[in-house]
């Protein structure tokens, strides 16, 4: 296990993928987990799956500052692509070595309006990156790394290697209410997750706006958070 954990570690270095975490399949199965669908966990997905692996690539503060705007969207997109791309090159390095394994896509949604009517992304990424300790999760619903704070995309590989766990992280968001107070369509509530959950229609709403205007997603709230070294120059 340690030797094949290393291997991937590695494998990532090369790639500059510089967040990797490591959630044992049985996480899932937690009682405090019990709302995610059945067909968004690991073994809907890859049958046979004992490990997730879960790959995070920073947003750059100075751009995400600019947000909402086409700067940021840019670097939103281009930070999925390199996120997809890293996901892909890892499942292929497993599959060379035996283990089954596939990358699950940054987004797995066709589009705003399958959200808006009620349709589901195909799995949480943000919750396999809890599970696998590199966060926690803040008023906004995103998670907060220690590193980068939420500015921080997330991609997953699942795998039939058995490749552990990790504990899950300590709690980081401050409770300082910027979010739920900066939002511009007031979609944050200001309750922890899961009790307090994001307005999906207005965030949605809000992203098809900006979106015509080619500047989304809005970002504000990954912009506004205190939390991460990237604040102080420090990763």
């Amino acid at each position: 296990m340690e030797l094949l954990r290393g291997e991937v570690r590695e494998k990532c270095e090369s790639m500059d993928v510089p967040l990797l975490g490591f959630a044992s399949v049985s996480a899932w199965d937690q009682e405090k987990y019990a709302y995610i669908p059945e067909d968004q966990r690991p073994e809907a997905l890859l049958p046979g799956a004992r490990s997730a692996i879960v790959m995070g690539i920073p947003v750059s503060l100075p751009v995400v500052l600019s947000a909402p705007s086409i700067w940021y969207a840019e670097l939103y997109r281009t930070v999925n692509s390199l996120l997809d791309q890293s996901a892909y090159r890892l499942a292929m390095f497993l599959e060379a070595k035996g283990h089954r394994s596939a990358f699950v896509p940054r987004d797995g949604y066709p589009g705003l309006n399958y959200l808006k009517e009620g349709g589901e992304v195909m799995f949480s990424h943000r919750h396999a990156a809890v599970m696998a300790g590199l966060g926690s999760f803040g008023l906004s619903n995103v998670v907060l790394t220690p590193q980068y704070g939420p500015r921080v995309r997330f991609v997953t590989v699942l795998t039939q290697a058995d490749l552990g766990g990790a504990e899950e992280s300590e709690e980081l968001c401050a409770k300082c209410g910027l979010c739920v107070r900066r939002c511009p369509v007031g979609a944050v509530a200001d309750l922890p997750y899961p009790d307090g959950l994001t307005d999906k229609q207005a965030c949605i709403t809000r992203s098809g706006e900006l979106r015509a205007e080619g500047r989304a997603p809005c970002g504000i709230c990954i912009a506004v958070c205190p939390i991460g070294e990237d604040r102080h120059g420090k990763r």
